[in-house]
């Protein structure tokens, strides 16, 4: 009986830290670095970052991925500034999507996305970057288009913000 509880409690654990036989360890897939955002209501955050450069990078994202911690996300980087389109495919939590400039401004900000959607989910205009955090986070640390997001750019990175 208490190893069925023991079981129990490693599987949750597991469930729980993201990881899992669908091959969702980011930390051996993604490089990872911190990003800041200036907050327009005077207050800045600091996040722990995936970086997703490659075209192989890009089109994994964060499929099949059940959890993030609090102040984690993955950033999208392109050399060459595009009109950015993304979906919600074999992504199982929702996200704030933030469309950011080169020069780190915010462009546009989609919240509350729709976990497994195929629908398209557009920058407004040709961006560079595009960061995916937690769903709620924009709207709970009040990080609006006024915000600034500043980044080293990681040791590969092309453009910096």
């Amino acid at each position: 009986m208490m190893m069925v509880r023991v079981i129990a409690i490693l599987s949750i654990c597991c469930l729980l830290s993201g990881q899992s036989s669908e091959g969702n360890d980011l930390d051996s897939a993604f490089e990872k670095d911190i990003l800041i955002i200036a907050a327009s209501k005077h207050a800045c955050y600091v996040f722990d970052i995936y970086i997703a450069m490659t075209r192989a990078q890009q089109s994994r994202g964060l499929m099949h991925v059940r959890y993030m911690p609090k102040f984690t996300g993955m950033l999208f980087v392109y050399r060459q500034p595009r009109v950015l389109s993304m979906w919600m495919k074999n992504t199982y939590m929702p996200l704030d999507m933030l469309f950011i400039r080169a020069d780190g401004s915010i462009a546009n900000i989609v919240t509350n996305t729709e976990p497994l959607s195929l629908e398209s989910i557009h920058a407004s205009e040709p961006l560079n970057f595009v960061l995916e955090l937690n769903a709620g986070v924009t709207e709970r640390l009040g990080i609006d288009t006024q915000s600034r997001v500043y980044f080293s750019g990681g040791s590969n990175a092309k453009e910096k913000m």
